[in-house]
């Protein structure tokens, strides 16, 4: 377990007051996320108790779970219909750089996540290998007009610190899970994240639900320091 100071759960610390969650697959049946719509609803209820204010739902798309984006507005427009809370929901979705996602890029047929104006693609790899041509594929994103917003990139295992300078001299950005922090990913995620906050490279934070279950434990059992609190404290609550 990754050892902090001062330790707080993620459950108690407060950083899920008015937080915007970047990452989760809760839309119901459509990837490896939540199965159901009755799951859906309790994590949502779930979020709500621990204060979540905006919620990005970002399923996969890749070419083992090829989501269509007309498919997921379908499934995303049920699931705004059954949810009568207070949390702001948006459709965005995570895609692996694959050639399902080169496609997709040329027609131009993109969830964005953030503001309109922003244009921003959430973008993941293997954790263990790249794809071909990384760099370039990142390159060729924001020559389409977008900006990637690498997901969980603190997970990626072939990436070392030179490489992740790199991507921020690309102005490539980060959105890092929140549970990472805490040792959920093991000692070498938690030392990428915290060095990302120190370094001020995180854009974005999310808790890449997939399900409740496993989620409760995290926040319940997972702690954090006192340092640590402070620096996702500066990003936690970003809405652009």
């Amino acid at each position: 377990m990754w050892s902090f100071p001062r330790k707080t759960s993620l459950e108690d610390s407060g950083l899920f007051k008015g937080f915007t969650d970047w990452h989760s697959h809760i839309i119901p049946g459509v990837d490896d996320g939540i199965p159901d719509m009755e799951q859906s609803l309790q994590t949502l209820e779930c979020f709500e108790r621990l204060g979540v204010g905006t919620l990005w739902l970002t399923p996969h798309i890749m070419e083992d779970i090829p989501n269509t984006t007309s498919g997921l507005h379908e499934r995303f427009g049920e699931l705004q219909s059954a949810y009568k809370g207070p949390i702001r929901l948006h459709l965005a979705a995570e895609y692996m750089l694959d050639n399902c996602f080169e496609e997709r890029l040329k027609n131009g047929d993109l969830l964005c996540i953030g503001n309109a104006s922003s244009r921003m693609v959430l973008v993941e790899t293997s954790y263990f290998s790249p794809p071909m041509d990384l760099y370039g594929t990142l390159r060729r994103i924001k020559m389409e007009g977008y900006n990637p917003l690498l997901a969980h990139p603190e997970r990626y295992m072939y990436m070392e610190m030179d490489d992740y300078e790199h991507l921020v001299s690309m102005d490539v950005q980060f959105q890092c899970n929140i549970t990472s922090l805490a040792g959920t990913y093991g000692r070498d995620a938690a030392r990428k994240i915290s060095a990302f906050l120190s370094n001020g490279w995180v854009r974005a934070l999310g808790t890449d639900i997939h399900r409740l279950s496993s989620f409760g434990h995290e926040i319940a059992v997972k702690c954090i320091g006192g340092s640590q609190k402070t620096l996702l404290s500066a990003v936690a609550n970003m809405t652009d």
